[in-house]
């Protein structure tokens, strides 16, 4: 080989290394850019891990609980059912009943364990299905049956019990026990509502529990040891719980029945829909159950945001007055002989003429309209537009027993963060009895550590032993107690820790609005950073005065518009279920009022007294016999629901203000329910996420709060003693003469009666005693009482319960006077 082509052989050679050499530097710098990239990937944030996230497995399947969770409710999350009978959401856990054994794996081999008192761990395995657990849960129900009477077909839980359902899908084909079974007298009334039957009892403990968790009325507990271990009441003590138709409800058996319900429809013929109660304003979510085109019954649903499925006894039970034979079924009109039926065409066109004179006569200021609380949204917002067409502007949904509307305008809390916040402060009416479901609440963020409770009244209320601070204080002297109080040093670090909610309301009914309000902005100006929840009662009265149904100012609120009507001045007065005699603090005012009227209209549902004054009575739809929505006291819509067919040929109010609008020559825009709530979602401005769509998309509802506005602290007046022995304090207990009430059977005997309630010691001062009849005498007038020694009562004061059967206290209030002074006189 020459020596040339040795040198091209080289330099082809060197030509090549020198290529693969650069191909390998190359692929060795894209392979450290990858690198570097994966390491700069890798050290970029993602997102946190959620630190309560706990991983484990459930039947073989890899979920995620939270920290803290119990077995049962992770299983229960993600749609793996776990049988139980003592086991409830809300309210602690016992594991009585071992109905939910199942296998649990924490590293040590699977064993037996009640799903509902273990906590998920990491890496944690759960079998709820396998052999050992299927045995387990068998031999359970074996025992729980062994005493339990098999009489299904009697039985009202029968059909939706718990213990027969799984008995059929994870029970024994058969027992094995052919002894006696014990027994004992059934049933047993435990209370006005409640009939016990103690063979069916199988001591899961829920009844019990829910009477100490989540009433606070340990009523009702067990008794005897061992096999003769019962429920039971203490001797001469009945269940009397205002709550005592929830252990109804839970019982997982027959145990408990509701004597309105009793034998009265089996499950299979009864329909229901989902609705919200307007027995109060806290709006708890409802299913309504009905039978051959009757209500039978209330069942509380369980809503996060406000009654956690529990329900008062009479927003429970007042479902009887609907089916009233009482109810009035058409149209009215007064002649010679008083009032006589007639056509809806006759009594419209008799309505618009007599709205057409008024208008003739005195212009839309003669025309009053009072109410629309009972009502839906559509309803008031309906009226409320026939108003603005014909320009009247004396309205309101109160009767001078609320708070002035401008409290609507401040910073507004909802129910789920007043049972959240660390400092509650009420000034208002003793919530279980008038709000009884948000007293509930409260008590559950007191007993779990949540809240504190100052509480400012004139009287002992049902929350008084469960409040950090309790203040007592005379009527008329709240805002004096409440600078002094809410500036002690302990309060200041209390008031300091976070969120302050105010429930406002009106705590004296003997005592006029400017008075409550003074003690509202009281608190208001020492805690200027706190929210409002308005504790305003009637069911649906927010929602009547945000659409349109609330004064323009004092000088036409309710008050001012019965006394133009007692002066004359007004030619017609509409009362949209209204009832001012009994429900406005000042009887005479109300009674001059109906007298002074030229024409009185009434649109109701019974025969009140004040309806009974009406020149015309139109018959209008009860709960659960029309659509709509409501709004509760935090400002929330949620549905109405019609279940049953109207009574008689009674209408809802909207369709009788739309109709007798067009009878008037306006329009006020629609002809349908649904239409109604599309309108008022496009014309007000807090409701426009309250569509049709939106509400029935939410279970929680949807919230309507207009934004909050500064407003001035009404001026109070003179409070000092006006020479009288005592100060009156007047509010309401739950059961009254209300008419969903009164013509309710189940309800109607329940009212405590008319009373003067005085301490002891000023019962001894007085010189009378307990039960004796005497005068009280204020500026207004006289009522004869009996006198009732009762130690919440402070001294100095008389307090008396509102709308009783008996002598009404209202006739001795003046409700433009600030306070209510009275002296007791005997008789002889």
């Amino acid at each position: 080989m020459s020596d040339e082509t040795i040198d091209e052989s080289t330099d082809d050679t060197t030509e090549e290394v020198e290529a693969n050499e650069s191909a390998d530097a190359s692929e060795a710098a894209d392979a450290n850019e990858s690198a570097d990239a994966n390491e700069a990937a890798s050290e970029a944030p993602g997102p946190e891990p959620d630190p309560n996230a706990v991983s484990i497995t459930l039947n073989g399947r890899e979920i995620t609980a939270r920290k803290g969770e119990l077995i049962i409710a992770a299983a229960d999350r993600h749609g793996e059912y776990i049988p139980r009978f003592c086991y409830h959401p809300r309210m602690s856990s016992v594991g009585m009943c071992r109905q939910c054994m199942v296998e649990v794996d924490t590293g040590r081999g699977p064993m037996l364990q009640p799903s509902c008192m273990i906590t998920v761990s990491p890496d944690m395995v759960v079998e709820t299905e396998s052999d050992t657990a299927k045995r387990a849960q068998e031999g359970m129900l074996e025992l729980l049956l062994a005493n339990h009477p098999l009489d299904c077909p009697v039985c009202d839980k029968g059909g939706e019990c718990p213990l027969q359902d799984q008995a059929f899908s994870h029970g024994p084909a058969e027992s094995r026990y052919v002894e006696q079974k014990r027994h004992y007298e059934k049933p047993i009334p435990i209370s006005d509502h409640v009939f016990l039957d103690r063979e069916r009892c199988i001591l899961c403990d829920r009844c019990t529990r829910f009477a100490d968790e989540v009433a606070g009325d340990k009523l009702i507990h067990f008794i005897d040891r061992g096999n003769a271990t019962q429920v039971n009441t203490f001797p001469d003590e009945p269940f009397a719980s205002y709550f005592s138709g929830n252990t109804v409800q839970i019982c997982p058996v027959g145990a408990l029945t509701a004597k309105p319900y009793r034998f009265k429809a089996r499950p299979w013929d009864l329909e229901q829909v989902e609705s919200t109660c307007t027995t109060c304003s806290v709006g708890c979510r409802i299913s309504v159950h009905s039978s051959r085109d009757q209500l039978l019954r209330f069942q509380g649903v369980d809503v996060e945001s406000v009654n956690w499925g529990w329900l008062c006894d009479r927003g429970r039970f007042n479902f009887e007055s609907i089916e009233s034979d009482h109810r009035i079924s058409d149209p009215m009109v007064r002649g010679e002989a008083g009032l006589a039926s007639t056509t809806w065409s006759g009594a419209m066109a008799l309505v618009a003429r007599i709205v057409t004179e008024a208008l003739d006569n005195g212009g839309p200021d003669s025309i009053g309209l009072l109410g629309g609380a009972r009502g839906t949204n559509e309803d008031a917002f309906a009226w409320a537009k026939l108003a603005d067409a014909l320009g009247i502007t004396r309205r309101d949904a109160q009767l001078g027993d609320g708070l002035p509307v401008e409290i609507l305008g401040a910073p507004r809390a909802t129910i789920e963060q007043a049972a959240n916040a660390p400092t509650v402060i009420v000034v208002g009416p003793d919530l279980k009895e008038e709000l009884p479901v948000l007293f509930l609440r409260l008590r559950d963020a007191v007993e779990k550590g949540r809240t504190k409770v100052i509480e400012f009244s004139s009287k002992t209320t049902g929350l008084t032993r469960y409040a950090w601070r309790h203040v007592e204080h005379l009527p008329g002297a709240a805002p004096q107690s409440i600078s002094s109080t809410l500036a002690e040093p302990d309060v200041l670090d209390q008031l300091a820790s976070g969120d302050v909610v105010v429930v406002a309301g009106r705590d004296n009914l003997a005592a006029s609005e400017a008075t409550a309000m003074a003690a509202v902005h009281s608190v208001l100006d020492a805690v200027p950073s706190a929210t409002v929840l308005p504790a305003l009662r009637r069911g649906n009265v927010v929602g009547a005065l945000q659409l349109g149904l609330a004064p323009a100012d004092a000088g036409h609120a309710a008050l001012a518009t019965l006394e133009a009507a007692a002066a004359g001045k007004l030619d017609l007065l509409v009362l949209l279920g209204a009832d001012p005699i009994n429900d406005c603090p000042d009887a005479d005012l109300a009674r001059r009022a109906l007298a002074g009227a030229r024409r009185v209209v009434s649109i109701d549902t019974f025969m009140s007294e004040s309806t009974q004054q009406a020149d015309v009575v139109l018959p209008a739809a009860a709960f659960g016999e029309q659509d709509g929505t409501t709004t509760n006291l935090e400002g929330r819509v949620s549905r109405v629901s019609q279940k049953v067919t109207v009574h008689g040929t009674a209408r809802p109010d909207w369709m009788i203000a739309t109709e007798l609008a067009l009878d008037l020559g306006h329009d006020v825009g629609f002809t349908t329910v649904d239409g109604a709530t599309a309108a008022i979602a496009e014309a007000v401005p807090a409701y426009a996420g309250a569509t049709v769509a939106a509400i029935d998309a939410d279970p929680e509802g949807v919230l309507a709060v207009s934004g909050p506005v500064e407003f001035v602290a009404p001026e109070a007046g003179e409070q000092l003693p006006r020479g009288y022995d005592f100060r009156l304090v007047v509010s309401r207990k739950l059961y009254d003469r209300a008419i969903g009430t009164a013509m309710s059977p189940s309800l109607a005997k329940l009212p405590i009666g008319a009373g003067a309630h005085m301490h002891p010691a000023d019962l001894a001062r007085v010189g009378e005693s307990d039960g004796v009849d005497v005068k009280l005498v204020s500026a207004k007038g006289s009522v004869v009482l009996p006198l009732v020694a009762d130690e919440s009562v402070q001294r100095g004061t008389i307090w008396a319960p509102f709308n009783q059967p008996g002598a009404s206290i209202n006739e001795i209030i003046d409700a433009s006077a600030p306070v209510t002074d009275v002296s007791v006189e005997r008789l002889s």
